[in-house]
């Protein structure tokens, strides 16, 4: 493996300054800085983008799953709503775990279902920025 991809939805750029009481007071870039700095270690290079659009993410998934890279996908929003996304990681059988910051299955209802999971190798949610590195050990494990 050469590179690791962080993709990250609607509004995680936002981080630090939205809702810091669900979602806590680390920004993106401090999350970026941590992953980076774990993927340096390992000798893994660190593709990390945000977009709040979701043709963006579709076609990065595509990217990733095409050059055989694993994802780290934090899908905000559309984590409920997308089927674009389901669909990105099935037809480019893109190996992803889908990441939270919070505990989505403690929040609001709408937030229990996610069209991602189905497609994803695994979910892993409401450890804050841990979450991100929880799914980065588990590919760097090579799970």
């Amino acid at each position: 493996m050469s590179a690791v991809h962080v993709l990250n939805g609607p509004n995680l750029n936002l981080l630090g300054k939205r809702e810091p009481g669900i979602y806590g007071s680390a920004t993106l870039d401090d999350i970026r800085a941590q992953l980076d700095e774990r993927c340096r270690a390992k000798g893994v290079s660190l593709v990390f983008k945000q977009s709040n659009f979701e043709g963006d993410l579709v076609t990065w998934i595509q990217e990733a799953g095409a050059a055989g890279a694993p994802v780290i996908l934090n899908a905000g929003a559309l984590t409920h709503t997308s089927i674009a996304l389901y669909d990105a990681i099935k037809g480019a059988q893109a190996s992803v775990i889908e990441v939270h910051l919070s505990n989505v299955h403690a929040r609001e209802s709408f937030r229990h279902h996610s069209y991602i999971s189905p497609a994803a190798r695994g979910v892993i949610a409401g450890f804050g920025p841990l979450s991100y590195l929880l799914a980065l050990e588990a590919i760097l494990q090579n799970i």
